[in-house]
Parts: structure tokens; sequence; C-alpha cells
């Protein structure tokens, strides 16, 4: 027997009949993989990544694992019913797709990397406005004279 089928066999006897059912109907505990190209969707509108990135950060996360994996598996993520309240993206309340769930993350990346920008620019204004110190003194020009 060759080593891909080998593997394939081993596959199906050690998965659950529930987890071979939905690998037959193209789904996986991961999810679906996404077929989401140009033409192939419709419908699309900005997203705003600032009220993502609260959402996320509001978001309750745990570790969990299925009822059908062995004791020492653990997941880490939402439950689908807060993910369903939170975003309101996806077929129902029951699930999260793999889609979903890397749009979101993606979305809160970019409002970090936005604030993150925003704040460099910020230190950078705020300390071009602060005055050089003379090398030869441990004050600021200007800071703790009396000006006379």
């Amino acid at each position: 027997m060759s080593g891909w089928r080998l593997r394939s066999v081993l596959a199906r006897v050690r998965a659950p009949a529930e987890v071979r059912r939905r690998r037959r109907q193209g789904v996986s505990a991961a999810g679906l993989a996404s077929s989401a190209v140009g033409g192939a969707v419709y419908g699309g509108e900005p997203v705003n990544g600032y009220r993502v990135l609260e959402q996320v950060v509001n978001l309750p996360i745990s570790t969990w694992r299925y009822h059908w994996d062995p004791p020492h598996v653990r997941h880490l993520g939402p439950m689908a019913q807060d993910w369903w309240q939170a975003f309101g993206v996806g077929e129902n309340d029951r699930t999260i797709c793999c889609t979903d769930a890397n749009g979101v993350a993606l979305v809160a990346i970019q409002a970090l990397h936005r604030e993150l920008t925003e704040l460099r620019e910020e230190v950078a204004a705020l300390r071009a406005q602060v005055p050089r110190s003379d090398p030869g003194t441990s004050e600021p020009d200007g800071i703790g004279t009396s000006g006379a």
C-alpha cells in the first residue's frame, strides 16, 4: 500500500464518524478554504478598522476542546455566538468561517498599524519641539534658567 493511501486509511480510522462526515461535505474543524477572488464575490463594502479592533478587544477568548477531541487537545478562540454578536458575519451563530476570522484579524492589524504610525508621528513632532541640550550641560537649553 502506498504512503498516501495508508495515511488516508489511518486518518479515516482515527477520525470520529462526525468528523469524517463533515470532511466529505468539504468542512473541517478549521473551516473552509476561501475562494474570495475578484469576480467571484459581490457587495464589497469598506470596513471601519478601528471599530473592528474595539470589537476584537472586547471579544471573550477562551481555551476549549471539541467533544470528540482527546483530552490533551486544546483550541484557543472565541465562541461562535460571541463572534456572531460582535461581528455579524458568516452564515450563522454556530460556526466561525476561517475567511471571516482572517478578515477580522487583518483589519485589526491594519488598524493597529495606523494607530502605531500616528503615534510615531506624534512622538516625532513632540521631540522636535523639545529644545536640544548643550553637550556640556545636563539641562536642556532655556529650562531651569532664571533668564537674568
